[in-house]
C-alpha cells in the first residue's frame, strides 16, 4: 500500500492562520487602493486643474483676489468640486481636515495639488455631494473591518476542521459504550493526513479489536457453560446410580456437593451470559420488590440459619406499594446473589439487614452485613467477573455473583454501588427506577 504524505495538524492550523492573516493584509490593501483610485479619479477626470490654476492666477493678478473668488466659487459649483488658491502663506486659510491630509506623511490619499508660476498652488477636493470623500480614518476603519471579518471566517473554519471529527468520534464512542458495537468513525475522518486521521484509524482499530476479544469472552462463557453442563448431569446420574449400589454414604455426599457446587457455577456462567446477550432487551413486567426480597430471604432461610445468621428486613410503609418493570426470574437472581454473598461473609450470631426506601423516582435496596468488610481499593473491583476478594473477606466462591447482579440491575436501568458501613460490614446499594405506585 502507497504511503500517503502525512501533513501535520500543527502545520495545517498554522498555515490557515497565517493565509488568513496575508489575505486580510493583500485584500485590505486592494480594497484601499481601489477607494483611492476612485477617489483620485473623481477629481483628475475633471478639467484640466492646471490650466484652470493659471487662468485663475492670471484673474487674481488682473482683476484681484475677490473676482479670482468668485470665479473659482463658480467653477466648482460647476465640477462639483472644492478650489482654493493660495500662496505658500496661506495654508492656514485651508479647512483642518484638508490640510492634515496635505501635511500627512504617510496616507496617501490626498487633495489634488497644483503647483502654479508665481508661488500659487491649487487646492481641489470633491464636495460631500459629488465623488465620494472618505476621511484617513475612514480607510482605517475599513481595513480593520475586512481583518476582523477575514480572522472570524478563518478562526471559524479552524474551529469547525478540529471540533467537527472530534465530535464525531465522541458520539461514536457513547454509542460503542452504550451497546451499538457496529458503529465506526466515519472513514473521510480516517482517511484524512494527519493526528486527526491517525487518531480515528487508531480508534476504529482498537473498537475492533475490543469488540472481538468481548465476542470471544461470550462465545466462551456460553461455549464453557455448555459444554460443562452435559458431563455434570451425566456424572450426577453416575452418583445417584453409584450411591444405591452400597458406595459409602459420606463420599458420595461429598462427590454430591462437589457437583452441585459445579453446576450452580455452570448456571451462574450461563446468567451472566445470557444477561450480556439480551443487554436492555430482557422481557419486563410489573414487579413488586418487596414481595421479591420475601421470596428471596423465604428461600435462603435455611442458609442462614445453617449459618446462625439473623436475617432482618425493613422497609417504609410508602415502599410497599412500588411496582418496577422487570423481568421476575433475573432480579430475583441478582437479590439472591447479593443476599448470599452476604450470608456468607457475616460471621455466626450477626445479622444482615435488608432495607427498602423510596426516593423521587426510585426504590433503593440495601442489602448490609456485619462482616470484616473490603479494603476501599478495591470496592470498584467487586462486581467485575471472577474477582475475589479473599484477602480481606475469607469467602469461597468464583466471583460471579456479584458481577451477575451488576449486570442485572444495568439491564433494567438501575444503579448499584458498594460501600464500607460506618460499623464496618459491606453494603451494597441497589438503586431501581419506579414504575407505579399503588
Amino acid at each position: 500500500m502507497k504511503r500517503r504524505l502525512m501533513v501535520p495538524l500543527f502545520w495545517r492550523i498554522f498555515l490557515l492562520i497565517w493565509l488568513a492573516m496575508a489575505v486580510t493584509v493583500v485584500v485590505s490593501s486592494l480594497v484601499s487602493q481601489v477607494l483611492l483610485d476612485r477617489e483620485r479619479a473623481g477629481i483628475e477626470r475633471q478639467l484640466e486643474l492646471r490650466d484652470l490654476g493659471l487662468e485663475v492666477a492670471a484673474i487674481r493678478d488682473s482683476r484681484g483676489r475677490r473676482e479670482a473668488y468668485k470665479f473659482l466659487s463658480a467653477q466648482g459649483d460647476e465640477l462639483g468640486l472644492h478650489l482654493m488658491m493660495i500662496t505658500a502663506d496661506e495654508n492656514e486659510r485651508l479647512p483642518p481636515a484638508i490640510r492634515s491630509r496635505i501635511e500627512s506623511g504617510w496616507y496617501r490619499q490626498k487633495p489634488a495639488i497644483v503647483d502654479l508660476d508665481g508661488g500659487y498652488r491649487l487646492i481641489a477636493w470633491p464636495k460631500m455631494n459629488g465623488e465620494g470623500w472618505l476621511e484617513p480614518r475612514v480607510f482605517k476603519y475599513i481595513e480593520m473591518g475586512f481583518a476582523f471579518v477575514l480572522i472570524t471566517l478563518a478562526c471559524w473554519l479552524i474551529a469547525r476542521f478540529v471540533s467537527r471529527p472530534m465530535r464525531h468520534m465522541e458520539s461514536t464512542a457513547r454509542a460503542i459504550a452504550s451497546g451499538n458495537t457496529e458503529l465506526r468513525v466515519n472513514e473521510g475522518i480516517a482517511a484524512r493526513r494527519d493526528e486527526v486521521g491517525q487518531l480515528a484509524t487508531a480508534f476504529n482499530a482498537m473498537t475492533d479489536q475490543l469488540c472481538n476479544l468481548l465476542e470471544r469472552q461470550k462465545h466462551l462463557l456460553r461455549d464453557i457453560s455448555h459444554d460443562l453442563r452435559t458431563p455434570l448431569a451425566r456424572q450426577r446420574i453416575a452418583i445417584e446410580l453409584a450411591s444405591e449400589g452400597g458406595v459409602e454414604d459420606e463420599l458420595m455426599a461429598s462427590i454430591l456437593r462437589q457437583n452441585e457446587r459445579l453446576e450452580t457455577m455452570t448456571g451462574q456462567i450461563l446468567t451472566l451470559y445470557r444477561v450480556i446477550e439480551q443487554g436492555g432487551d430482557i422481557a419486563r413486567e410489573p414487579i413488586r420488590p418487596l414481595e421479591l426480597l420475601n421470596h428471596v430471604l423465604r428461600d435462603a432461610a435455611d442458609y442462614a440459619e445453617h449459618q446462625r445468621v439473623d436475617c432482618k428486613l425493613r422497609s417504609t410503609p410508602e415502599s410497599s406499594g412500588v411496582s418496577v418493570l422487570g423481568d421476575a426470574g433475573l432480579l430475583q437472581r441478582a437479590f439472591d446473589n447479593i443476599l448470599q454473598n452476604a450470608l456468607d461473609h457475616t460471621p455466626p450470631g450477626k445479622a444482615v439487614h435488608v432495607s427498602l426506601a423510596l426516593s423521587p423516582g426510585w426504590i433503593a435496596l440495601t442489602f448490609a452485613d456485619e462482616g470484616p468488610g473490603v479494603a476501599d481499593d478495591i470496592l470498584e473491583h467487586l462486581f467485575e467477573p471472577f474477582f475475589r476478594a479473599d484477602k480481606s473477606r475469607g469467602g469461597q466462591g468464583w466471583g460471579l455473583g456479584l458481577a451477575i447482579s451488576r449486570d442485572i440491575i444495568l439491564a433494567h436501568d438501575g444503579e448499584i454501588a458498594a460501600n464500607n458501613g460506618e460499623t464496618g460490614g459491606l453494603q451494597i446499594q441497589v438503586r431501581l427506577p419506579v414504575f407505579a405506585i399503588d
